[in-house]
């Protein structure tokens, strides 16, 4: 997907949370789940998006300062730390991001962005760099992944965005996978898109479900990946 696992990569640092932040309808234009939104979806720039994150980071943190126990802050960072790690290749950034979003949802279990943002990190490491590097270099786990991403569609409700990234991430993970995607897509497609990032993925879901539909299984995983956050930076 990214190319940010290369083993020769892992040697020096890398590493990315690939679940967007499911910003709330009422997010204003400015704030760092915004920022983030516009940086993972809307940007084809590397240097662009990562100023963006940094520029996200830098206000989680002011916030952070402020409010320790800011629970918005705390999911965000937590993704935004991801996103860093992925963009300038820092396992670092990595590995806190993990822990960060590990934490918030163990305090936060019934949460689904926690549980969306933590499943994206899991299947896309394991998605760069198979089960064996990505559970021994950075513990990552393709059935923690799953599972977190069909307990966010549960607690989701009638929200696009849930079951669009689930949908999205499984078949760009396995193109054999159309069985467990295909309804999730389905049910995006029909759901409601209160915010931004809801609007964004289902309409990416309708796009691959399209193809799915069609029989063209590997150009829907093609297709997702490019869909999915920075799939299209370069």
């Amino acid at each position: 997907m990214y190319n940010m696992y290369k083993p020769t990569a892992l040697m020096g640092a890398v590493s990315i949370v690939l679940a967007a932040p499911a910003a709330s309808s009422a997010a204003p234009a400015s704030s760092p789940r915004a920022t983030l939104v516009t940086a993972a979806f809307q940007t084809t720039s590397k240097t662009q998006a990562l100023a963006l994150v940094n520029k996200a980071i830098g206000a989680i943190d002011a916030t952070l300062a402020k409010a320790p126990a800011n629970r918005d802050a705390q999911l965000q960072q937590g993704i935004a730390l991801g996103y860093r790690g992925k963009l300038t290749r820092s396992m670092g950034d990595a590995r806190r991001g993990r822990d960060l979003l590990t934490a918030f949802a163990k305090r936060h279990p019934s949460d689904p962005e926690a549980q969306i943002a933590l499943g994206g990190w899991h299947l896309t490491v394991i998605g760069e760099v198979g089960g064996f590097v990505g559970g021994t270099a950075l513990g990552a786990s393709k059935s923690k992944g799953l599972t977190a991403l069909d307990r966010a569609v549960r607690l989701g409700g009638n929200r696009a965005f849930f079951p669009a990234y689930a949908g999205l991430a499984r078949i760009a993970l396995d193109s054999g996978d159309t069985a467990a995607a295909k309804p999730l897509l389905q049910k995006a497609a029909g759901a409601a898109a209160p915010s931004e990032v809801d609007r964004i993925t289902q309409a990416a879901a309708k796009r691959v479900l399209a193809l799915v539909n069609a029989g063209d299984a590997k150009g829907a995983s093609r297709l997702a990946r490019q869909l999915l956050p920075f799939g299209r930076v370069s």
